[in-house]
Order: structure tokens, then C-alpha cells, then sequence
């Protein structure tokens, strides 16, 4: 007899679609943050000090304070590559989805896609209020509201011992 979860309505397909999306998304987070890791000549100094909109003075604020700046490279860097994990192998990929979440809305909100705000650095194209922090934002939504890691992860492995 099968055992009944929360899946069991869903089509292999389906399911499938969403563990694919959770392993794309934390292999940019994790590649994203492999690079900025191994290169000691990183800083996001550059990125904060490019931001515009409602909040740049605070990006920007970030910058001129070399304590702060150390702090926010060290959680840009480890929390992309820990939040990269945790989605590939589905290990608490819901706090996972939460934490990318917050480094997305962070990213949008530091340089937004809105009229009158000029894009300052090289776009990969044009955007008008949906751009792809936005986009992956939603999609880790999703994931957090689906936690695949529950069914193709290592997370089954700690539900299973309730």
C-alpha cells in the first residue's frame, strides 16, 4: 500500500520540475558564492556604492564603514555557498529558500528596476520593475511552499526518525 504524504497528488513531473528548479537555483547561489570565496580581492564595496532608489544611502553607508563592509562581504560570500548547499542536497532548504529570500529582496532593492533609476552596472538586458533577483526571489517562494527536500533530499532523512 502506498503511504500517503503531501506529495501525492503531485505527478512525478511535477515533483521533478520542482527538485530541478531547487538544484538550479542553489548551484547559482553556491557558484556565485564559490567565486566571491576564492577571489581575495572580492569585495561588494563596488556593488553598494553603485546603488540608487530609496535606500542607496544605506547601501552606500555600508561602504564607508570597513567593520561593516567586512561583515556584509562575509555573509554575502558564506551565506550564498551555505544557502547553494543546502538547495542542492536538501538539507533545511525551506530556511534555505528564507535566507536567498533575503539576499534577493536585498540585491532588488539595492539597485531597483524602476523609471527614472538608471541601471549602473552592465545589464544582461532591460528591466522595468521584474528583473531576475525578482524572479528567483518567487521562485525560491515556491520552493519554500513545496519543500522538495522532503521527497528527494537529505531532509527525508531527519523526517523519516519522527
Amino acid at each position: 500500500m502506498r503511504k500517503h504524504n503531501q506529495y501525492s497528488e503531485y505527478s512525478n513531473w511535477q515533483v521533478s520540475a520542482l527538485v530541478i528548479l531547487r538544484v538550479l537555483i542553489g548551484w547559482h547561489f553556491l557558484y556565485e558564492g564559490v567565486v566571491k570565496v576564492l577571489n581575495p580581492h572580492w569585495s561588494a564595496a563596488g556593488f553598494l556604492n553603485a546603488s540608487q532608489g530609496p535606500f542607496a544611502n544605506l547601501f552606500k553607508g555600508m561602504v564607508s564603514n570597513p567593520g561593516v563592509l567586512e561583515v556584509v562581504n562575509f555573509c554575502n560570500q558564506w551565506g550564498l555557498v551555505l544557502i547553494g548547499l543546502s538547495l542542492i542536497v536538501g538539507l533545511l532548504s525551506r530556511w534555505a529558500s528564507i535566507g536567498g529570500m533575503v539576499l534577493l529582496f536585498l540585491y532588488y532593492v539595492s539597485n531597483p528596476p524602476f523609471i527614472g533609476i538608471e541601471a549602473s552596472a552592465v545589464a544582461e538586458g532591460s528591466y522595468l520593475i521584474v528583473n531576475k533577483n525578482l524572479i528567483e526571489l518567487f521562485s525560491l517562494l515556491v520552493l519554500y511552499l513545496f519543500p522538495t527536500g522532503n521527497i528527494i533530499g537529505l531532509n527525508r532523512l531527519f523526517a523519516s526518525r519522527k
